[in-house]
């Protein structure tokens, strides 16, 4: 006879587990203790099984007559019900463990050390950044659980702040984290792929840059009347003849500079391309950097900070000097001096374009032609270094000759 609630509620205990059956090997195990357990009989590959169905009252009469049907209907696609109970207990505990702040730490590792794909330092430590402020929305869930609207929620506290471009950025960064949890087979689809158009556009501004000539000989007056920090000063002095990025200006160590070869190599993993970056120094350069190691020495960081010599000056210590000597941030920039460079450079029409590319460091897709650019070019660029710094004491010699403008006369340091 089929089970029912009365009975089962009616049911007492005895010495030793006794069994009620209810129908198509549906049972009740009643415990000496009085606990009252729902099990299941079956048989697959010939052998005789039971399957937990739960605790009554916990699980009701009804309950374990739908588990059982769901428990057969397994058996009749040739599942063990027991063996993918297991399976969906391990997915879950792996389900759990995978959530968003974890799988975005381990993605974030992955990129430190991605080969020539690795982020630069200040890259990954931007990234990791954005990320972590994503975290506090989504961290703890895990990735299969998260749809489109969790994401959108959390970059829109961003936009909400006005910060448009952190905001884009960190959608594509969860983009990153979410497809690198599907190829890890961690997730079976990207939830922010049908979030494109969903932000605020930022609006798109360039780095300040002075590219006029005249104009370019009064900065490099004005910084030769900076009267701050001195290795500030120095920074702002070399950084018209290397034109390099501020990043790898502000990180380079003395290691890495050969004044007796008159060479600055900046390894791969300092560079925006991961490639390392041979930098060509003129003469002027060189008496530049033999000023700098009277302030900071022979060792460790060229440009340390003011507070410890174990650091770099700050990524905004050459902006500051350039506000301070009365140019705004859509005048010049600390990466100005690489747009002045190669528009002057370019527009002198006695380099080629390719030597000029090279210099600035930018990147070639065509690994061949890059090869062929480092040996082909260097001849040229060694000249064209020593041309520029040339070039630029010219322009330097004509703003002093000139009656002085407007903006030489106004220059005020706080």
């Amino acid at each position: 006879m089929p089970l029912s609630d009365v009975v089962i509620r009616n049911a007492k205990p005895r010495e030793k587990p006794f069994k009620m059956g209810d129908s198509l090997g549906l049972f009740l195990l009643v415990q000496p203790s009085g606990g009252k357990l729902w099990r299941l009989k079956y048989r697959i590959n010939g052998r005789e099984k039971k399957f937990a169905l739960g605790i009554y009252p916990d699980v009701s009469l009804s309950d374990a007559r739908r588990r059982r049907d769901e428990a057969r209907r397994l058996l009749a696609d040739g599942k063990d019900p027991s063996l993918e109970k297991q399976r969906e207990k391990t997915r879950s505990r792996i389900e759990a463990n995978n959530t968003f702040g974890a799988i975005a730490e381990e993605y974030c590792r992955k990129r430190r050390r991605d080969g020539e794909k690795a982020w630069a330092t200040s890259t990954a430590t931007r990234s990791e950044y954005l990320l972590s402020q994503l975290a506090i929305s989504i961290g703890r869930v895990p990735v299969a659980e998260i749809g489109p609207a969790d994401v959108l929620a959390a970059v829109r506290k961003m936009e909400d702040k006005g910060n448009l471009e952190s905001a884009r950025r960190t959608l594509q960064l969860a983009s990153s984290v979410f497809r690198y949890a599907v190829a890890t087979v961690r997730l079976t689809s990207d939830p922010t792929r049908d979030l494109r158009g969903a932000l605020i556009s930022p609006k798109v501004t360039h780095y300040g840059a002075i590219t006029d000539p005249a104009k370019a000989g009064e900065l490099l007056v004005a910084i030769d009347g900076y009267d701050g920090h001195g290795v500030t000063k120095l920074a702002l002095q070399i950084s018209p003849h290397v034109f390099v990025r501020p990043g790898e200006l502000r990180q380079a160590q003395w290691g890495e500079i050969d004044l007796t070869s008159a060479l600055w190599t900046i390894p791969a993993e300092k560079t925006k391309m991961r490639k390392p970056h041979h930098v060509p120094l003129s003469g002027q350069a060189v008496e530049l950097f033999r000023s700098l190691q009277s302030l900071s020495g022979t060792s460790g960081y060229a440009f340390p900070s003011i507070r410890t010599r174990k650091r770099p000056m700050s990524d905004n210590t050459l902006n500051a000097a350039l506000r301070r000597l009365g140019y705004s941030s859509d005048e010049m920039t600390g990466h100005g001096f690489r747009a002045m460079a190669s528009t002057l450079l370019n527009e002198s029409g006695l380099w080629s374009p390719d030597a000029i590319e090279r210099a600035l460091a930018h990147g070639d897709s065509d690994k061949v032609r890059a090869a062929y650019h480092r040996g082909a070019h260097w001849k040229e660029r060694l000249k064209m270094a020593q041309w520029w710094s040339d070039y630029l004491d010219g322009l330097r010699k004509e703003a002093q000759s000139r009656t002085p403008s407007t903006r030489l006369e106004g220059i005020q340091y706080r």
